[in-house]
């Protein structure tokens, strides 16, 4: 068995997918794609190590602890390189996460011709007539390049070295006078680029499984400062004291809609100590914290608020608070519900101290089936 690391490359925007969810995050079943995929090489294959590479790798980590998680670059070759700082291995195969279905049989054909070259790579004929600039082209000389492709790590760091940037490896140790071996690729590993390549493919749907959060926050009344509750603002004698605008209630369901997803807390995306966030419009924060929830593959289901105040009354705001951030969100209206409560005049809420708030927010996974 030959000492092979393997490298997923997963660090991209996903821009052309057109979705809110970033393609290695969209979930087959209740797995994200860059796990599925990984997975699928991973059972063929005892690889030495495992290398993910993505922007997120701290969050990764939670779905499977025992692969190596690097972060991504501006361009595919300087994530490769971020990578490759990794590998102690002979050789090295490299594939895209959006190739999530990779065939056993594609993978043996490619380890069993390692000794042919310095890099493997798999290729496709093209059967159609092609043109360039008006001009057909014979497209028996055409070659569609795949991945993934295994290398000699030593050769491959070699190549990434130069200025130039390649797309793939093969193009990369070619030009250092490398050898390359091609082999029959396989339409099954078709790679995921735009919304419609996920339904060329063998993918199971999303599981239907809901996930809960719940955010708690309070905050004192002081003197010089704006009552924002919901983003709406409320005249009264007194404001809430924060280091961004102070509403309570929206930072309480920021941290309900973060946890239902496992991303942490408010505090640690948008730190009260950093002088960007003095201020800050508690929408815009919501809006932000919920467009990285929906990133890792996440949708809102409902939001269910409870404010817990002596004073002032806001039944009449409840609509427009409700409206608020179902704008903020990108939901219907009828999704999230604003209640209001006092404390029996005990507490600190009782004494007309400050307010304090309760949210619990359900997500589902994003149903990409139904763009």
């Amino acid at each position: 068995m030959f000492d092979i690391t393997l490298i997923m490359l997963g660090a991209g925007n996903s821009t052309r997918m057109q979705m809110p969810t970033k393609k290695q995050w969209l979930y087959i079943d209740d797995e994200p794609l860059w796990l599925y995929a990984t997975k699928n090489l991973g059972k063929f294959y005892t690889f030495k190590e495992i290398i993910i590479v993505s922007n997120e790798g701290d969050y990764m980590s939670r779905f499977a602890p025992n692969y190596i998680y690097v972060k991504g670059g501006a361009t595919r070759q300087e994530s490769l390189k971020n990578a490759l700082s990794h590998v102690k291995s002979e050789y090295v195969l490299v594939s895209d996460i959006a190739r999530a279905n990779i065939p056993h049989e594609l993978l043996h054909k490619i380890i069993q011709n390692s000794d042919k070259a310095d890099c493997i790579v798999p290729v496709l004929n093209v059967v159609d007539t092609t043109y360039y600039q008006n001009e057909t082209i014979e497209r028996e000389k055409i070659k569609l390049i795949q991945t993934p492709q295994l290398s000699r790590t030593k050769i491959l760091s070699k190549a990434l070295q130069s200025d130039t940037l390649y797309t793939d490896d093969s193009s990369a140790i070619r030009a250092v006078g490398g050898s390359i071996w091609q082999i029959q690729g396989d339409e099954r590993a078709r790679k995921i680029t735009t919304y419609d390549d996920l339904f060329k493919i063998s993918l199971l749907p999303p599981s239907k499984e809901q996930f809960v959060g719940t955010g708690f926050d309070v905050h004192e009344f002081a003197k010089g400062y704006d009552l924002w509750l919901c983003g709406e603002k409320i005249e009264y004698e007194n404001g809430l004291k924060a280091h961004s605008d102070g509403d309570v209630a929206l930072h309480a369901l920021t941290d309900a809609i973060l946890g239902a997803a496992g991303l942490g807390d408010i505090g640690e995306h948008f730190p009260d100590n950093d002088p960007s966030y003095k201020g800050a419009n508690s929408l815009t924060l919501l809006k932000t914290a919920y467009e990285k929830v929906q990133s890792v593959g996440f949708e809102l289901v409902n939001a269910d608020i409870t404010i817990m105040a002596e004073q002032p009354k806001i039944s009449k705001f409840k609509a427009k608070m409700q409206n608020n951030i179902a704008a903020a969100l990108n939901v219907m209206p009828n999704r999230i519900n604003v209640k209001a409560t006092t404390t029996e005049k005990l507490g600190f809420v009782g004494r007309k101290e400050g307010i304090a708030v309760i949210a619990t927010a359900g997500i589902k996974y994003y149903d990409w089936t139904k763009k």
